[in-house]
């Protein structure tokens, strides 16, 4: 014998199939645009600690040469942290010099722009890498 659906349970299988669908493009989003987050995070990150470094090699020569001292030369060395930015696409990062202890750390930020996470209201991440470097000279270790 059949037996008749109660009138209140009518489209119950919908409403849990739209809700399914929902979810999956939530999980979908999570992977694809989380996945773009961390590749950019890695990115930001690689590419302060090229600036770090391409800005820890404005060392003074003369001295370097003269005295054997690995001085920094704050003004170069700050510009050419943000020139690598800069050519990177960066809005130039933030450099800062401290010659005193001899290191240059360079901190950058950006923004991924989300795609499928949209759909929940998420429309972009915020990302941030920092890097330190000192200069190193010889072939034996930093100095």
């Amino acid at each position: 014998m059949r037996t008749r659906l109660v009138r209140s349970e009518r489209g119950a299988i919908s409403a849990m199939i739209v809700t399914l669908i929902v979810m999956l493009f939530m999980l979908a989003g999570l992977v694809i645009d989380g996945g773009f987050a961390i590749n950019a995070r890695q990115r930001i990150f690689d590419d302060a600690e090229q600036a770090a470094r391409a800005a820890a090699n404005q060392i003074d020569l003369e001295a370097l040469r003269e005295t054997g001292q690995v001085v920094l030369l704050e003004a170069d060395a700050e510009a050419a942290g943000r020139a690598y930015m800069t050519a990177r696409g960066y809005d130039a990062g933030r450099v800062q010099v401290d010659a005193a202890a001899g290191e240059v750390t360079v901190t950058a930020s950006d923004t991924v722009e989300t795609s499928l996470l949209q759909l929940i209201f998420i429309d972009s991440f915020d990302i941030e890498g920092t890097a330190t470097s000192r200069p190193a000279v010889g072939i034996v270790g930093e100095n």
